[in-house]
């Protein structure tokens, strides 16, 4: 089945989240006295995702994964406070290199010039998530999006995808799940009954996956496969 509407990821697919993560953490460890190395960029993607893990799985808040990323990556044990007010010198850095990839708006054009509806579905907070669409101009280009906060779950869990598809207004196979996370974006999108395609810009597989693009303007030749 063709489909009638196209799920989009944001990190990763839309916005350039490791680049401005990167970018945000070089511009903002100087200022408070550290070294903004490449082991300390890889060390910082490292030790969020046991914290982000928790938070998708409803385990502690948003907040809370902020405070323990700072907590394990700089070893300091201030107040939630203190802790809060140390994310937010990252944060400044990390919102001032949003950007989206190149491949975006050509291919937002050939989805809506085939007729195609999109949203979006994303596990970061919706508050962030709608300014990060804001600032880099996809905001009025996207369709709704749904993000944690709305749904009550998080990918990869398939219900995340079924009450997108219900809120939306289309069953799950007449929507086709597109990301740059395998696990959350097509395995989790397939258990849920929706069709899928890898993003995979970096070449980092998992090897084997059939339905695999590396830019968002090779998707219109994948709409209609199997």
């Amino acid at each position: 089945m063709n489909p009638r509407g196209v799920l989009l990821d944001l990190d990763g697919t839309l916005v350039d989240h490791e680049g401005a993560a990167a970018a945000g953490l070089r511009g903002w460890l100087p200022t408070i006295g550290l070294v903004a190395t490449d082991e300390a960029v890889a060390r910082w993607s490292a030790v969020q995702e046991p914290h982000l893990a928790a938070w998708r799985d409803g385990r502690i808040s948003f907040a809370e994964q902020r405070r323990r990323r700072v907590r394990d990556f700089l070893g300091t044990r201030g107040s939630d406070a203190e802790l809060d007010e140390i994310f937010a010198g990252y944060l400044t850095h990390y919102e001032s290199a949003w950007c989206a990839y190149d491949d975006v708006a050509d291919a937002l054009t050939a989805l809506a010039t085939a007729g195609l509806a999109t949203a979006v579905l994303t596990n970061g907070s919706r508050g962030q998530q709608l300014r990060k669409l804001g600032r880099t101009g996809l905001g009025d280009r996207v369709g709704p999006v749904f993000t944690v906060d709305d749904l009550g779950v998080a990918k990869p869990h398939a219900e995340a995808f079924r009450r997108t598809c219900d809120r939306w207004g289309f069953d799950p196979g007449e929507v086709l799940s597109v990301g740059d996370n395998h696990a959350l974006d097509v395995l989790g999108a397939r258990a849920a009954g929706l069709s899928a395609v890898h993003l995979d810009r970096h070449d980092r597989g998992p090897a084997g996956e059939p339905r695999r693009i590396t830019s968002l303007r090779e998707l219109p030749a994948h709409l209609s496969a199997g």
